[in-house]
């Protein structure tokens, strides 16, 4: 299981990644488009903003709230597909993203 404090380490690094290539947004999407049932808001939000908006504060939410975080993520693979593969921002945050993930994938006895 994934220590906070490193999880915490690896949110604030998303961000400041997407503040270095100028993708952090100063402005939420509409109220509705954060509502989304879909998986990761395929629906209302490109995939940097549901990092943003979504992804980055619920796990904050859920660690300053002690409450237990998920066992298994997997976030990197959806961002492998959906970001475009000469988008900028795109090799170092699929590294801190697998990073990431790596945190979560449980030891077998």
């Amino acid at each position: 299981m994934a220590e906070q404090h490193i999880v915490l380490q690896r949110l604030s690094q998303l961000e400041q990644i997407l503040r270095d290539h100028q993708l952090w947004q100063e402005t939420a999407p509409a109220e509705s488009a954060l509502q989304s049932s879909q998986p990761f808001s395929l629906d209302t939000l490109h995939p940097l903003e549901w990092l943003q908006w979504i992804f980055i504060p619920r796990m904050t939410d859920i660690i300053d709230a002690g409450a237990g975080l998920p066992e298994k993520l997997a976030i990197a693979p959806y961002f492998e597909m959906a970001l475009e593969p000469q988008h900028s921002v795109r090799p170092v945050l699929l590294l801190t993203l697998r990073q990431l993930d790596g945190l979560f994938e449980q030891e077998t006895p």
